[in-house]
């Protein structure tokens, strides 16, 4: 039997599995894109958000508990995914100023990209209609310098170096650039090795995007 790989399924057959298994309510049929923004709009508000942020104006904890009680209890319609660092200082949502349901998180060590952070994005893609994808890397990331230093390390950390190296070669030692490096290539790894995402950025304009958040500033930059 081939083994099936990412994108094999057209979403009408991902949408009514989900369905047949419960995840979806309703008839499954119509159960994506619930936002109505754009790629370009959705990306934009997750840098106005972090405006808001890094500039001590943030609006959304005044919304957070009226949201959780009247609009996320049964479903959840998020405009953006955002692919971060598990790091503890990278909270995804108040450094976006972004209220409960309205941002899929995915967080990794090193932010980085394996079948399971691609069938997360997928879904959120396919079912949820997320419109613009961040890969988002931070300033002085451990599990980067970590990679960076291919040092000995207990347990199954170093399982992490496979899927970084690749995306830090020839960064010469320079930490921050491999950091930048790493979130371009694994941007560019999510948005070519799932059909599904390519699919939704070729023809309903999904956009995917790397970036860097600054530990210092609150600044997150993108590119």
């Amino acid at each position: 039997m081939r083994k099936l790989v990412a994108g094999d399924w057209t979403r009408r057959q991902f949408v009514g599995g989900l369905a047949a298994a419960g995840v979806v309510a309703g008839s499954g049929a119509s159960a994506w894109a619930q936002t109505k923004m754009t790629g370009e709009a959705a990306l934009r508000e997750l840098m106005a958000g972090n405006e808001r942020f890094s500039s001590g104006k943030m609006a959304s904890f005044d919304e957070d508990l009226k949201i959780l009680k009247e609009k996320t209890v049964n479903k959840q319609e998020p405009f953006a995914g955002v692919l971060s660092c598990a790091d503890s200082r990278v909270p995804v949502e108040i450094i976006f100023d972004q209220s409960i349901g309205e941002i899929f998180v995915e967080r990794v060590a090193g932010n980085m990209v394996t079948p399971e952070i691609i069938a997360s994005m997928e879904y959120g893609v396919a079912v949820l209609g997320i419109k613009a994808i961040l890969v988002l890397g931070h300033m002085n990331c451990g599990a980067i310098s970590a990679t960076m230093a291919a040092k000995e390390v207990p347990g199954q950390i170093s399982v992490l170096y496979q899927h970084l190296m690749p995306a830090i070669a020839g960064a010469k030692g320079d930490l921050p650039l491999a950091i930048k490096m790493n979130a371009a290539y694994q941007a560019k790894l999510l948005a070519e090795s799932s059909t599904v995402i390519a699919k939704a950025i070729k023809e309903d304009g999904v956009k995917v995007a790397s970036g860097s958040y600054d530990l210092g500033t609150g600044k997150v930059t993108l590119g």
